[in-house]
C-alpha cells in the first residue's frame, strides 16, 4: 500500500471514529411520524398527550376531529356517534367504529422504519397493514396485543371482560403474558380477562356491516393509490395519494414530471383559498385544507404557476423516501409597508434564498385569514419572518366533549357472538372477588338462556339504527340513541404495556423497563417462552421504555 493510500484510509478511519464519538445517535436516531385522519363520520374527536387512561383522565383536553387532522404521537382518537380513518404513510390504515377509543402510543421512525404501536382503550377497530421492510405494527387491546406478521387485515374488539381479534388477511401473532400465538386468515383469537385458560382459537363469523364498510374502503382507497402511483415516483409515501387521484386531475410540467390541481376551479384559485390553522406546540401552526384532497399538498412537494392553467401542485421530492412534513407548504414573509404574508413553497425553493414563487405575488394574513393574491411590485422588499406572531393565526378547532365510558360484555361460549351491554336495568354485574362478570338474576337455566338471546337481541336492534355501528359489537344506545354510562361496578379499562419493536432500542436491550414483552417472548408459530407480565396497570405515561 503506498503512503498516500494509507494516509487516505487513516483519514477516513479517523472522521468515521470522529462522526460516531460526535454524534452517538446519528446511526440509532428516531424522530416523530405524522400521519393523517383521512375519513370522518359522525362525531370524532380528539385529544393529545393524556397521561394514563382517556377514560379516566380528568385533565384530558377533548376538541372536535377535522378532517386532515395531523395525528401525532400521545395523540387519542375517539368516536361517539360516528366513525372515523386514519391513514398511515405506506397506506396502513385503521378504522374506528362507534364507540372507540384508540391511542396512538408510539409512532417513531427509526433508522427508516416505522414503528406504529397502538392501544385500543375501547370499541372496536380493523387494520390494514402494508409494512414496508422493518416496519412493525402492533394494536394491545385488554389483556394481550395483536402483532402484524407482514401484510394483513385484522378487527380487534375490547370488552370489559376480555377481548376478540378476528384475521380477515395474512396473520397475526397473540402477545399475551408469556406466550406468543399465530392467528390465520379466517380465524379469530378470544381470551377473557385476565384467564389465560379462557383462550379460544375459532373461525370467523359473518361479516357485519362495520366488516363491509372497511373492506369497502381498503378497496377504494387501494385501486386509487395505484391509479396514481403512474403519476408520482414516490415508493415510500402514498398516503394522500387516493384523495388526489379522485378529486384532480394530473397534467405534465416541464422539468418536474406531472403536477396535479383540484378539479372544478377556475385560473384565479389559490393554494390557501380553502382551509383553517391547527396549532400544536410539537408540529407548529399547521394548514388544513377541508377538502378531501386536502393533505399532500399542504404538506409535502410544492407549488408552480402555470400561465394557463393558474397554481399547480407538484409531488418534486417525494421519491426520495417520502420527504418530510411539513406544516404548510408556504413561506412567510413580511415588508416594511406591508403586512405579513405566506409565498405558496416552490419545489426549488431554497433555505435563506428569495422564494422563488415571490414573483407570483404574496398572500396577506390577518388574524388567520389568508387574503387574495397581492402582486410584488419593483423594489419592493421582503424579508422571511423566523417566526410567526402567536396573533397572526387563529385555530378553527373547537373544544369537545369527553368520550363516554362504554360498558360492553361477553355474554355465553360463543364470544364472537354473544355480547351484551351492562345498562341500568342489567342483571349482569361485574364480581370484583370473582373477576369476572356474573348474572346476578337468580332465574332458572331455561329462562337466562331465554334472556341472554333477549338481551343479544336487543343490541342487535340498537346497533341496526345510523351512526355506523357494527351489528353486535358497537357501543350499545339506550332508547333515544344516549350512551349508556358505565356504572359503579364496571372495571377500568385493562390495558398492558404494548410489546416493544424488534428492531427498537428497547428491544435490542431485553424488553421494556416497564414491564411489557422480554424479546425472547416473540415468536411466528404458536409457542411460549418465559416473559415477565406486562403490569395491567401500565399506561403510555408510566413507561419509560417508549422510543423518541
Amino acid at each position: 500500500m503506498s503512503f498516500r493510500n494509507l494516509l487516505c484510509s487513516v483519514s477516513l478511519a479517523l472522521f468515521s471514529l470522529l462522526l460516531v464519538t460526535a454524534s452517538p445517535s446519528f446511526a440509532d436516531s428516531s424522530h416523530a411520524r405524522i400521519i393523517r385522519l383521512s375519513l370522518v363520520q359522525g362525531e370524532v374527536r380528539f385529544a393529545r398527550d393524556v397521561k394514563g387512561d382517556p377514560l379516566a383522565s380528568q385533565n384530558a383536553t377533548w376538541e372536535n376531529a377535522e378532517l386532515n387532522l395531523p395525528i401525532r404521537q400521545g395523540n387519542v382518537i375517539a368516536t361517539d356517534n360516528g366513525r372515523a380513518e386514519v391513514e398511515f404513510e405506506n397506506g396502513s390504515m385503521a378504522f374506528l367504529s362507534s364507540g372507540t377509543v384508540l391511542e396512538f402510543y408510539d409512532l417513531s421512525l427509526e433508522d427508516g422504519a416505522k414503528t406504529t404501536r397502538l392501544i385500543l382503550r375501547q370499541g372496536t377497530a380493523s387494520f390494514y397493514v402494508n409494512p414496508a421492510n422493518g416496519d412493525y405494527f402492533s394494536v394491545t387491546g385488554g389483556d394481550f396485543s395483536a402483532e402484524a406478521d407482514g401484510r394483513s387485515s385484522f378487527r380487534l374488539d375490547n370488552f370489559d371482560d376480555g377481548s376478540i381479534v378476528n384475521v380477515m388477511k395474512g396473520r397475526v401473532s397473540v402477545l399475551r403474558k408469556n406466550q406468543s400465538t399465530e392467528v390465520a386468515k379466517g380465524q379469530s383469537f378470544s381470551m377473557r380477562a385476565g384467564v389465560s385458560s379462557s383462550v379460544s382459537i375459532g373461525r370467523l363469523t359473518n361479516d357485519d356491516d362495520f366488516d363491509r364498510w372497511v373492506s369497502g374502503r381498503v378497496d377504494t382507497v387501494q385501486t386509487a393509490t395505484n391509479a396514481a402511483q403512474q403519476y408520482v415516483n414516490s415508493p415510500g409515501y402514498s398516503s394522500g395519494l387516493a384523495s388526489l387521484y379522485t378529486y384532480g386531475g394530473w397534467y405534465p410540467c416541464a422539468g418536474f414530471g406531472n403536477c396535479w390541481r383540484p378539479y372544478g376551479v377556475g385560473a384565479g384559485w389559490s393554494p390557501f383559498d380553502s382551509g383553517f390553522w391547527f396549532a400544536d406546540a410539537s408540529i407548529g401552526m399547521s394548514f388544513i385544507g377541508d377538502q378531501p384532497w386536502g393533505w399532500m399538498p399542504y404538506h409535502y412537494g410544492g407549488w408552480l404557476m402555470d400561465p394557463t392553467l393558474g397554481w399547480m401542485w407538484s409531488p418534486y421530492g417525494l421519491g426520495g423516501g417520502g420527504g418530510i412534513y411539513a406544516p404548510v407548504t408556504g413561506i412567510w414573509l413580511h415588508s416594511k409597508t406591508g403586512p405579513i404574508g405566506i409565498v405558496p413553497t416552490h419545489p426549488l425553493d431554497a433555505r435563506g434564498k428569495t422564494p422563488i414563487n415571490l414573483a407570483n405575488g404574496v398572500f396577506p394574513v390577518s388574524e388567520g385569514a389568508i387574503s387574495g393574491r397581492v402582486p410584488v411590485n419593483a423594489g419592493d422588499e421582503w424579508k422571511s419572518v423566523k417566526s410567526v406572531p402567536p396573533n397572526l393565526l387563529k385555530t378553527n378547532v373547537v373544544a369537545g366533549a369527553p368520550p363516554e365510558r362504554v360498558s360492553r360484555t361477553l355474554v355465553g361460549g360463543n364470544a364472537s357472538a354473544h355480547i351484551v351491554t351492562l345498562d341500568r336495568n342489567s342483571s349482569i354485574a361485574y364480581d370484583a372477588r370473582e373477576h369476572r362478570f356474573v348474572n346476578t338474576n337468580s332465574a332458572p337455566p331455561s329462562q337466562a338462556v331465554v334472556a341472554d338471546s333477549a338481551a343479544h337481541a336487543a343490541a342487535e336492534r340498537a346497533t341496526g339504527n345510523g351512526g355506523g355501528a357494527p351489528s353486535g359489537t358497537a357501543a350499545m344506545r339506550v332508547a333515544g340513541g344516549a350512551p349508556v354510562p358505565a356504572r359503579a361496578s364496571v372495571p377500568a379499562s385493562r390495558t398492558i404495556t404494548p410489546p416493544p419493536a424488534p428492531h427498537s432500542a428497547e428491544y435490542r436491550r431485553g424488553g421494556s423497563s416497564s414491564g411489557g414483552f422480554d424479546a425472547s417472548s416473540r415468536s411466528s408459530s404458536a409457542s411460549s417462552s418465559a416473559a415477565p407480565h406486562a403490569s395491567t396497570s401500565a399506561s403510555s405515561a408510566s413507561t419509560g421504555a417508549r422510543p423518541h
